[in-house]
């Protein structure tokens, strides 16, 4: 087994060596146990949760969203993925559009992406204008500051993964039909600009990384690695505590009303595919 320039094991010569499959899989089922009994904390005590997701493209975000929302309840765990601006949506105040999202009482919100677009994408690409560059770089901190003292617990995760894992997992996806439809123009052109956007991630958390509100790095070459320290990160940073529940006692069945069950040849029956494959 190689090792790479910092002195970590590799699998293949130059990619860090993964956390072993069945090792991952008993811990992240552990931590969505704790993150099931997070969320009726949540729902007991009415709090309210942001996640901010970010990061580079086919870093893991998603990866770890679909992780950490797997056994929760849909209606407590909303994920937040806005599409670009319309145009009336542009002429609004920036943050406007994000906060008709943010969390009720007893609701946790993952943004899969988040304001801190216009810190990204938007300022590479020429999106926005300098001028509404800057603005956001001062309001933004402001903005988190009013979220936090309003009493919602904000949290923000950057996913970290280096040029030549972003081109392997781009050529991945290429390769994928089944994933093709993760490769934007948006995605490629990242691949060209590196640079920019590493000045633009440096630039934004001079601004951004406050006390209040603190970027925490999610080092993502391995993605199973990645997912376990984020979701434990965010675990052990919310003051949740487990919550009594009374036992569940499935009721006895009634006794029968003399109801009759409508032949099944005069419904419309899906028909039985999954027969052609055979039965072991």
């Amino acid at each position: 087994m190689a090792k790479d320039t910092a002195g970590v094991a590799t699998d293949t010569g130059d990619r860090p060596a993964r956390v072993p499959k069945k090792a991952y899989e008993r811990e992240l089922l552990r931590l969505q146990g704790e993150l099931v009994q997070m969320q009726e904390w949540v729902r007991d005590t009415g709090a309210r949760i942001v996640v901010a997701f970010e990061g580079r493209d086919a870093a893991g975000k998603g990866g770890a969203i679909k992780r950490v929302t797997e056994h929760l309840n849909p209606r407590v765990a909303r994920i937040v993925a806005l599409p670009a601006p319309g145009e009336r949506q542009r002429t609004q105040w920036y943050f406007q559009r994000y906060i008709e999202h943010l969390p009720a009482a007893g609701e946790i919100v993952l943004l899969d992406r988040s304001w801190y677009n216009r810190a990204g994408v938007e300022r590479v690409m020429g999106f926005c204008t300098p001028e509404e560059y800057q603005r956001f770089m001062r309001q933004c901190p402001i903005f988190e500051n009013l979220l936090v003292e309003d009493g919602i617990l904000l949290r923000k995760y950057w996913f970290s993964v280096s040029n030549e894992e972003q081109v392997r997992r781009f050529s991945e996806r290429a390769a994928d039909p089944l994933k093709q439809w993760k490769l934007s123009p948006m995605d490629l052109e990242s691949i060209t600009r590196w640079d920019a956007y590493s000045q633009a991630k440096d630039d934004m958390l001079v601004h951004t990384d406050t006390e209040t509100s603190p970027w925490w790095v999610v080092e993502a070459e391995d993605k199973r690695a990645a997912r376990l320290n984020m979701i434990h990160h965010l675990l052990t940073s919310i003051p949740w505590q487990p919550v009594s529940r009374a036992p569940l006692a499935l009721p006895d069945r009634p006794a029968g009303t003399g109801y009759v069950r409508p032949p099944r040849e005069i419904q419309r029956s899906v028909p039985d595919h999954a027969a052609t494959l055979g039965r072991s």
